[in-house]
């Protein structure tokens, strides 16, 4: 398995555990993403996965319906599994946003980035407990370094806030990210 099926694999088992503990009426919830819902985050990270692959003529069938947000999840992401799998797809070179780079190594920089950030917008709008271990603190903050003041862009991250004094490493990569913890108000 190349190194971004390995990634995309790892984000995906936690984020999978993570809609598939959602209730149904935690999808309609307010998420840290101000002005969507859970079902909102879910859906923007089905789309702009869609619109990545899509954007190199890469088929991913019809978009799942949301009705179902955990069986929308498992079929989008099995077609997405599927794709990375590819060893000559995930190396080929295209001229990306930042230069030249490969559909792998976007994917992984960008995508795999944004499933783990969005893990702890869903787990926190249904009020479960989510955590990140050290790889993904290392993670978020060498992908926020790396996209520079684009991750403040329209769609991709709020402005930072203020980390409370004395907070958690956790805790200060999400304000840098734009996102306080609920209990750090």
């Amino acid at each position: 398995m190349n190194t971004t099926a390995i990634r995309h694999s790892e984000a995906e088992q936690r984020l999978g555990a993570v809609v598939g503990a959602l209730k149904a009426e935690d999808w309609d919830r307010p998420s840290p993403c101000e002005g969507w819902t859970a079902r909102d985050v879910l859906s923007h990270i089905i789309d702009t996965q869609r619109e990545f692959f899509t954007g190199r003529d890469l088929d991913l069938g019809d978009r799942p319906s949301l009705d179902d947000p955990a069986g929308a999840w498992q079929k989008h992401n099995a077609r997405v599994a599927d794709i990375v799998a590819d060893d000559a797809l995930v190396n080929t070179p295209y001229d990306g946003y930042f230069g030249p780079t490969t559909i792998g190594a976007t994917f992984d920089q960008f995508y795999v980035w944004d499933m783990i950030v969005h893990r702890w917008d869903l787990a926190t709008s249904a009020g479960l407990e989510e955590t990140f271990n050290e790889a993904e603190l290392e993670r978020i903050e060498a992908g926020a370094d790396s996209f520079g003041d684009s991750l403040y862009m329209d769609g991709v991250c709020a402005p930072g806030v203020e980390a409370p004094e004395g907070a958690d490493r956790s805790t200060r990569v999400l304000a840098r990210l734009g996102r306080r913890r609920p209990d750090a108000v």
